[in-house]
């Protein structure tokens, strides 16, 4: 290969990834905000994501692949996000640390409606809730949503369904 054919190579992988992270970053952001409930490191996982994507670049054929492999690493991202969460706090509940206090500001910037529909939602089992984010705010198809999540599409339906049954169940309660 010519230092002329790896420049090229390179400079259209740089051009894609920036033309997708112009069209697709708050989008991206936005869905890993849902799944990990914290802006900062829905913003870490989406940029490494993206980095991913770049490594990736040449691999990858069209935009819409592009753009699949992308939310596919937002998803894993974020649900590696949530098992270190996970492991740390069962390390500090074991250490008898106390609990992480939710931001000040969390409950003043969401209207009351959004805390609870938020709040039942972090009550959902990890795969309801990524397949309730992708179906209802990411606006994915159940074959999308299946292919992200590497699952089959009676999967997605029917943990769509427990998830918006569990979401419908602890708003009724909370009324």
């Amino acid at each position: 290969m010519s230092e002329q054919s790896a420049a090229t190579r390179l400079s259209a992988a740089e051009a894609g990834v920036a033309h997708l992270f112009h069209t697709h970053r708050l989008a991206m952001v936005r869905l890993a905000s849902l799944l990990v409930d914290d802006l900062e490191t829905a913003e870490d996982v989406t940029q490494d994501a993206f980095a991913a994507l770049h490594r990736r670049w040449p691999a990858l054929r069209g935009e819409g692949a592009a753009v699949s492999y992308l939310r596919t690493c937002v998803v894993n991202g974020s649900r590696s996000v949530l098992r270190r969460r996970h492991t740390v706090r069962r390390a500090e509940v074991a250490d008898e640390s106390g609990a992480t206090a939710e931001a000040a500001d969390t409950s003043t910037l969401l209207a009351e409606e959004h805390r609870a529909v938020l709040a039942a939602m972090r009550e959902l089992p990890e795969r309801q809730r990524e397949v309730i984010v992708l179906r209802y705010w990411s606006q994915l198809s159940e074959a999308e949503i299946a292919d992200a999540l590497g699952i089959s599409v009676g999967a997605v339906k029917s943990s769509a369904s427990r998830g918006r049954d569990a979401i419908a169940r602890r708003l009724e309660e909370s009324r």
